[in-house]
């Protein structure tokens, strides 16, 4: 699956820039993940930048959410693993997440949106100053980004890791990025 044609897929299916910026996060941390664990980084980038590609054709109908974005992806070309790891990334489906990318997706997803918060709140608003224990300690406020599924977080102890270590991967990744993600 071509990088660039995925990103003009996404570009071309999804107005709001925010989402856009959020599937650029959740691709980035997915790389990092890939990385961390020997795999292969450019599925599971693939995965992150796609996953969200129905948003704006579905619209607020959670039970055809992802569904139609493993359509997508499979026109795009992308592979079984990584259309099944979009589908289960929506708990709607009452599917649970089984290989290693589909929990690693299912938690990246979330945490992009805490990471973006807690640089939000910062007067600079940018990643560069955030701190993992900062965004360790925002993850224990409940009302800070409540959409941010604070279970779907902590389910990276799945793959083996511990929250702190999950964070530090995933801030550095979006870090990396930060320019991309206007943040």
């Amino acid at each position: 699956m071509d990088r660039q044609l995925a990103l003009a897929e996404v570009e071309k299916r999804i107005e709001n820039k925010n989402l856009v910026k959020h599937m650029l996060a959740v691709e980035a941390v997915m790389k990092s993940l890939a990385v961390y664990f020997g795999e292969n980084e450019d599925e599971w980038a693939m995965a992150g930048l796609i996953h969200d590609i129905d948003l704006d054709e579905v619209k607020d109908d959670m039970s055809l959410h992802s569904k139609r974005s493993a359509e997508i992806a499979a026109v795009l070309g992308a592979n079984d693993t990584i259309r099944r790891a979009i589908l289960v990334h929506n708990s709607a489906h009452g599917i649970l997440p089984e290989s290693r990318m589909e929990k690693a997706l299912f938690c990246a997803d979330p945490i992009t949106g805490l990471i973006t918060a807690a640089a939000l709140v910062r007067p600079d608003k940018k990643l560069a100053c955030v701190e993992a224990k900062s965004v360790a300690k925002r993850f224990k406020e409940k009302s800070f980004a409540a959409g941010a599924n604070r279970e779907q977080i902590a389910a990276c102890s799945a793959l083996g890791l511990e929250l702190d270590e999950f964070i530090r991967i995933s801030l550095g990744a979006m870090q990396a990025v930060a320019s991309d993600l206007g943040l």
